[in-house]
């Protein structure tokens, strides 16, 4: 597994950006807006192409605090566009969390991501699970076992399910975060 940091302050693809970070309870939120962009970042989601960075595109990060090393779990980004419609959601499944130093958020990456759409009235109407090479790859080199591989499907078809009922927890604390960042 790698350990992630949620921190695009430094990415190469962006120039200039801004970054602030909100502490709710239960929940750290990293809002990132890039204004100029090197380059553009364009991602399969199912049989279409979407744009997910370019310049005036934010990304907010919900990303739980309760869980720890070594505990399953799930942290959400939504990628909006300038006008402020939402281009994905993105979910990265992980196997512990927690806040670094700096107070910016980290997981231990399992590599299985639940992508999905987002429509008028925040519903969810498509998803997909991607990055399964990944997994795979990651058991075969001996850095996941199978039995936290298993376990990593089936957290990511458990958010499937919840993104597509409209109960996936992180995403009202991303509705009400958007609605008034400064609760």
């Amino acid at each position: 597994m790698k350990r992630k940091v949620f921190d695009l302050r430094l990415w190469p693809r962006v120039a200039r950006g801004t970054h602030t970070v909100t502490y709710i309870p239960g929940f750290v939120i990293v809002d990132f807006t890039a204004y100029e962009v090197v380059n553009t970042k364009d991602v399969p989601f199912g049989e279409r192409t979407i744009r997910i960075l370019d310049q005036g595109y934010r990304w907010v990060r919900v990303h739980p605090t309760g869980g720890g090393e070594g505990v399953m779990g799930d942290s959400l980004t939504v990628m909006l566009n300038p006008s402020g419609g939402p281009e994905q959601l993105y979910v990265d499944i992980h196997a512990g969390e927690g806040l670094g130093e700096d107070g910016l958020p980290w997981h231990d990456d399992l590599y299985l991501d639940v992508i999905a759409d987002w429509q008028p009235g925040w519903r969810v109407t498509e998803t997909h699970v991607i990055d399964a090479d990944e997994l795979e790859e990651a058991v075969r080199a001996g850095g996941v076992t199978p039995e936290l591989a298993e376990a990593a499907w089936t957290h990511a078809r458990k958010v499937e399910e919840e993104l597509r009922a409209g109960t996936y927890g992180p995403l009202g604390v991303l509705r009400r975060y958007l609605e008034d960042p400064y609760t």
